[in-house]
């Protein structure tokens, strides 16, 4: 069974779906609040094609909502736009409730798989402050892998519910993480969307011009990211091809299985791999945040999981 559902704002739950006001989250931060300026419609803004103020935004949404106080990220890596993660954690929450048929899930009890969760630790730290969720996150880079623990153990309502583990090969995404006995409501994951890095920095640029860095002279992608985060061999597709094969061996441990498809163009193809790995369901959750348009492909071969 294949469904799709249509969603042209971000998620009702979603604690950014009506913006950000600046000049209470600049008052009550020193950081932000000297990225803080008028923009040319004469609303308060931040120069999102500057690295440091998006980086100075994403700490003060993160303790302002969230509680979460000393994030950060290392040179280079992936700093991620928080209003679009909360998102994917809230259709997800809305998945483990049967489609909203059921009362939201919370609490401990919960139990998800972040694959990939990069120095950042988004997921889980958003996931177990909002919801109350366990979490297990996965990373191959051992400096990621040291500065997420670093962020979860620094947040006391956090440092209990997220466990960062190792993951020792690139090619896999369940193995030698998922322990045997141990049982998952669902997976998630924000895969590489690109398949090298000429092709991740061509985006880049793209997106910096968009962003009209050209105009500030700010140099540098105000997302960051490198292999692993941006790019990987085969790209999307071939990522999510190899989880969705991998993911059949452990249809008794998971629930749902989801991770974000940049590329719309590439779901038929999903589907059809979906189709011919036995899945007993699939779903599509289109996303959107501003003008960009994402989704959430999600599939289950039935397995009991954490809460069949």
């Amino acid at each position: 069974m294949i469904g799709t559902v249509g969603k042209e704002r971000m998620h009702p739950r979603n604690r950014f779906r009506d913006g950000y006001d600046f000049r209470r989250l600049g008052s009550g931060n020193a950081e932000l609040a000297r990225f803080v300026r008028p923009n040319p419609y004469g609303d308060l803004s931040i120069d999102y094609a500057n690295p440091a103020a998006v980086k100075a935004l994403n700490r003060a949404l993160l303790e302002d909502a969230y509680g979460l106080t000393n994030w950060d990220i290392p040179p280079g890596y992936l700093c991620p736009p928080v209003p679009g993660r909360s998102d994917y954690l809230h259709h997800l929450a809305d998945l483990l409730a049967h489609g909203g048929s059921h009362a939201v899930p919370r609490g401990e009890k919960v139990t998800v798989l972040d694959i990939g969760m990069g120095a950042n630790c988004i997921y889980p730290l958003i996931g177990a402050s909002e919801y109350g969720w366990r979490f297990v996150g996965t990373e191959t880079d051992p400096a990621a892998l040291r500065w997420a623990m670093k962020l979860v153990a620094s947040n006391e309502a956090t440092a209990r519910l997220v466990d960062c583990r190792l993951q020792p090969s690139t090619k896999e995404c369940f193995k030698d993480v998922i322990r045997p006995g141990e049982a998952f409501d669902a997976s998630m994951c924000n895969p590489p969307f690109h398949a090298s890095a000429a092709e991740a920095a061509f985006a880049a640029g793209r997106k910096q011009r968009n962003l009209g860095a050209g105009q500030t002279g700010t140099k540098g992608l105000n997302f960051g990211g490198r292999a692993g985060e941006l790019w990987c061999p085969g790209g999307e597709l071939g990522f999510v091809r190899r989880m969705i094969e991998q993911s059949r061996g452990y249809a008794g441990q998971c629930r749902w299985f989801t991770t974000l498809v940049s590329r719309s163009a590439h779901l038929p193809r999903f589907q059809e791999i979906l189709r011919d790995a036995g899945a007993a369901e699939v779903r599509i959750i289109e996303m959107g945040q501003g003008q960009k348009r994402s989704r959430i492909l999600a599939w289950t071969f039935g397995g009991r999981g954490r809460r069949g």
